[in-house]
């Protein structure tokens, strides 16, 4: 069973920071893309950064120069340093990943995981 287990949300003061992190665990073949989502309250889901295994990331343009992201693929962790946080930051945060298992000796299956999600709040 494949899972990802975030950590490091809370209270922050706008201004503040926050690193979120986020580790795989169990059985598994690969990680390809890992990256990190937000929803806010009545809100859609949506990117917030991801990062390639090679080290390639994207950023949504309302966290770009603010949010880092970056993994350790020796660890199977992601993290993402969240820097001069704003009210409008305030969101359940949730780990992504693409990830192959091995189904037999002779099939991967490639799919996507979620995390539980971590709650970052920055007040008004």
């Amino acid at each position: 069973q494949v899972q990802l287990v975030e950590s490091g949300g809370g209270l922050v003061q706008a201004g503040g920071s926050l690193r979120l992190s986020c580790a795989v665990s169990g059985s598994f073949f690969h990680i390809n893309d890992m990256g990190w989502y937000r929803q806010a309250p009545g809100k859609q889901r949506e990117l917030v950064a991801d990062i390639s295994s090679g080290g390639s990331t994207n950023y949504a343009d309302s966290v770009k120069g603010r949010f880092t992201i970056s993994r350790d693929n020796a660890k199977n962790t992601v993290q993402l340093q969240m820097n001069s946080l704003k009210p409008e930051d305030t969101a359940v945060y949730y780990c992504n990943a693409e990830i192959i298992v091995i189904v037999t000796p002779d099939e991967l299956s490639k799919s996507t995981y979620w995390g539980q999600g971590t709650q970052v709040t920055v007040p008004s």
